[in-house]
């Protein structure tokens, strides 16, 4: 990526294009259709996603990813008073958020969010899918929200869409995400209980309630995804509805909503069964140049 100023900060932007691209692939190859002046931003903003939300994942204990995220809001509050980190991400950050006003609130939020997630205990179950659609709303709309905000998009109707993608793009990434979290053992997180209850998943274990995950319990969980990813789907198709007041600057920042639609079709294709392989392969389980395909689409015809 060119531009950017100093080799300093050429070499901070460029390291968040990479992380983007090697941790969110199909995040980057949106971010890649936005007019230039607002990609280098978008791109400060989503290595900064990813930094918080690997931190867990990379960490080899729970303490030392906490401590990560605990660092990254202390962070957020240093960048704001213009004082100098030496992280590639919090550097090209800096700079986004003195060249295009970016929105402090949002930012706290969705590291705030984070870290309540990682300070949860395993058997700490969400009651429902609106504390799900709350955390996705939370790190994933916000990260919209702040995007739209370094294209200086100003518009009621086009940060409405962003909420409805964010929550559906939140919601089917932790679909996804299950079978990861499985082996981490912290997949009970992110199955809320009043549908664990509903098909038959949520059991009372040593005077503690578990969700079963075993193969007698595969249709139970096949049926869960469905009701989430309906409810994904539902929220994708009121962005779309909004899709005729949404100022065409914006459009280009509400394609994330292409990688919704594709991970739904593949979890679709393979009855929402998330431990099917073939929604691991390629991207969201389709060959990288239809995904490529299907975003050019999008964005050639002006739609998200």
């Amino acid at each position: 990526m060119s531009g950017g100023g100093s080799s300093s900060l050429r070499s901070a932007l460029s390291y968040c294009v990479q992380q983007v691209r090697n941790y969110d692939y199909h995040h980057y190859l949106c971010l890649l259709e936005l007019p230039t002046e607002m990609r280098k931003a978008a791109f400060a903003l989503r290595a900064f996603n990813v930094e918080t939300a690997r931190a867990m994942d990379v960490a080899s204990d729970p303490k030392i990813g906490l401590m990560r995220l605990l660092w990254w809001q202390d962070a957020i509050d240093k960048l704001y008073t213009k004082k100098p980190i030496n992280h590639p991400a919090a550097q090209a950050l800096s700079w986004a958020i003195s060249e295009h006003n970016i929105s402090k609130p949002w930012l706290k939020r969705s590291v705030e969010a984070r870290i309540r997630d990682a300070q949860r205990e395993v058997d700490d179950i969400p009651e429902s899918i609106e504390e799900l659609e709350k955390y996705a709303e939370d790190t994933v709309s916000t990260l919209l929200y702040n995007t739209l905000q370094a294209g200086g998009i100003s518009s009621t109707t086009a940060d409405h869409a962003a909420s409805h993608i964010g929550k559906a793009s939140g919601l089917v990434l932790l679909l996804k995400s299950l079978p990861y979290h499985c082996t981490r053992n912290r997949h009970q997180s992110y199955i809320p209980a009043k549908l664990a209850e509903k098909h038959g998943l949520l059991v009372k274990q040593g005077g503690r309630l578990e969700i079963l995950l075993d193969n007698d319990s595969r249709e139970g969980l096949c049926n869960v995804v469905f009701d989430i990813a309906s409810v994904a789907n539902a929220h994708l198709l009121k962005a779309r509805e909004l899709a005729g007041k949404v100022p065409n600057e914006a459009k280009p920042v509400l394609l994330h909503s292409v990688p919704v639609q594709v991970l739904l079709d593949s979890l679709s294709k393979v009855q929402f069964d998330v431990f099917d392989p073939r929604i691991q392969r390629g991207v969201l389980g389709v060959p990288p140049l239809l995904f490529q395909f299907k975003l050019k689409w999008y964005s050639w015809r002006g739609m998200f």
